[in-house]
């Protein structure tokens, strides 16, 4: 299971963010202080805006990882 700290500060992040967990073949959960939400939501994701944000997923897609990594915090 991975696990990375995240902080989307637009609309425009959330949308290059939810465009690429779209693409993955696994779920993948964002955790905001207790609430989850699937990170293939675009209304969902847009409602956590300038927010901390766990991202929890087991799959393995180089594209996803290197978003994620963009938007890392910690």
């Amino acid at each position: 299971m991975k696990e990375k700290m995240i902080r989307l500060n637009e609309a425009k992040d959330v949308r290059e963010f939810v465009s690429a967990a779209e693409k993955c073949d696994f779920d993948i959960n964002v955790i905001c202080r207790h609430v989850f939400i699937d990170a293939k939501s675009f209304l969902g994701m847009l409602g956590l805006l300038m927010n901390d944000l766990k991202v929890s997923y087991a799959g393995d897609d180089q594209k996803f990882d290197s978003i994620v990594q963009k938007y890392a915090i910690a």
